[in-house]
């Protein structure tokens, strides 16, 4: 039951979605914390970050095209963050607001869980915001092999230049061992939900195929990738795995693999 007592968390964006929503709210109800998480999108990030520290909130979400805009507003960024100079999450400490990237945490996590081979070649295609936390925690993880494959010649030569990866406008024609689709090609609802974010003659050479892509949960190039026998990782994993770690920084419990499991597909389900 609600009651003065309750701890708020919410999420910002510029589209809110329900993921965060349903899936922190099934912990809490499980869980029996004395939480409550609401979804919110604002057009002042500046008096909506002021907000979270002057009425208490204890969690903050943040997601584009917020992920900068709120850094000059805390207190401290977390390495997580910093590497990246990009937030997704707000932790307030008694008025104190820290900023981390758990997409960051999240991928770097699963490198080391899925024990991908640090020397394998790796092609990363996508060079937004998320593609630069998957670029940061492969180099920070120890890859040194690594194509960034983006067409915004802009974007995808600045990060080449950063991380000391190589660049290309499009990923065709690289043999490569380990592909990660950074991009929205796959994703449900979209122009290109049924178009395979690397081709077939890419999939069959690869020994791991990994997607950002949260819904669904298969993408075609995933579906591809497990007919041929591939390891795949899912961006179920990764949205997954961040809202935990965003979870346990909220309320200093981690919940077991099996309730993890369970919001994860009652958060999707929504």
């Amino acid at each position: 039951m609600i009651n003065h007592d309750t701890l708020l968390c919410m999420s910002l964006a510029g589209r809110p979605g329900n993921f965060g929503t349903r899936f922190h709210n099934y912990l809490y109800e499980k869980l029996g914390l004395n939480f409550i998480y609401k979804a919110f999108t604002t057009q002042d990030i500046e008096a909506a970050v002021k907000g979270v520290r002057a009425l208490g909130i204890r969690g903050c979400a943040v997601s584009m095209p917020f992920k900068e805009s709120c850094m000059p507003f805390l207190d401290a960024i977390d390495p997580s963050a910093k590497v990246i100079d990009s937030v997704n999450t707000i932790v307030n400490d008694e008025g104190r607001l820290t900023g981390y990237n758990t997409d960051y945490i999240a991928v770097k996590s699963l490198i080391t869980s899925h024990q991908l081979d640090t020397q394998a070649r790796v092609m990363i295609r996508g060079s937004g915001g998320m593609g630069e936390a998957v670029i940061a925690a492969f180099r920070d993880a120890g890859f040194r092999d690594v194509t960034i494959a983006a067409r915004n010649h802009e974007s995808g030569t600045a990060l080449a230049r950063q991380y000391g990866f190589q660049w290309q406008p499009h990923p065709e024609g690289i043999r490569t061992d380990i592909l990660v689709n950074v991009t929205p090609v796959g994703m449900a609802g979209g122009k290109e939900s049924e178009a395979l974010s690397f081709s077939e003659a890419m999939v069959n050479h690869a020994s791991v195929v990994f997607d950002v892509v949260a819904l669904p949960p298969e993408t075609p190039v995933i579906r591809l990738a497990q007919q041929r026998g591939k390891k795949t990782i899912i961006g179920a994993e990764v949205i997954a795995l961040q809202a935990v770690e965003q979870f346990a920084m909220y309320t200093g419990v981690r919940p077991d693999a099996a309730l993890i499991a369970e919001a994860s597909a009652f958060a999707r389900a929504g």
